[in-house]
């Protein structure tokens, strides 16, 4: 018997299709591509335990399918108030926290991503927990980029970094 309820939709987007995973109080747990799916499952596997959780397909759970569909037409602050809870390290959810702070339509580097977090010098580890967030776009990592203002990084692939910064009004 699986310990988590989660519920599964998918949602194409211009950039690819997207799976989008909540809990039963409709709080976003995972969102990523479907040609990660497996790395999904494994952050899943790592977080909630190998089969620990169960995966329902749902339309729309808690809005989150809605609301994603609202922020591809151009809605970009619609992603602000989402509820979301996942598991990680407190440097890792300090590090999440934080990146919901970033405002829409701009960037920062990951030293400053670091110095916002109150340690100026773990701008690697910053780094590897900005990498490991399970909410890409709604926990905004995409948002981070290279202090030399290149993009660095991203586990959907740079094209997608590129196409969400374009969307949200970045000039590139």
């Amino acid at each position: 018997m699986a310990d988590h309820a989660f519920f599964l939709d998918r949602l194409a987007t211009p950039i690819g299709e997207l799976m989008i995973i909540a809990d039963g109080d409709g709080a976003l747990r995972t969102i990523d591509w479907t040609d990660h799916e497996a790395r999904m499952k494994l952050l899943l596997d790592r977080h909630y335990g190998k089969g620990r959780y169960a995966l329902t397909p749902k339309r729309d759970p808690g809005g989150l399918t809605s609301a994603m569909r609202r922020y591809f037409k151009g809605e970009i602050g619609v992603l602000k108030d989402l509820a979301v809870a996942t598991r990680g390290t407190p440097f890792q959810t300090g590090v999440w926290q934080q990146l919901r702070c970033i405002k829409d339509g701009t960037t920062i580097s990951y030293g400053e991503l670091a110095r916002r977090i109150g340690k100026p010098k773990a701008v690697r580890a910053a780094g590897l927990a900005n990498g490991q967030n399970p909410i890409s776009i709604v926990v905004p990592c995409h948002r981070v980029i290279g202090s030399d203002g290149s993009l660095t990084g991203y586990g959907g692939g740079l094209h997608r970094k590129h196409w969400l910064l374009a969307h949200e009004g970045v000039m590139l």
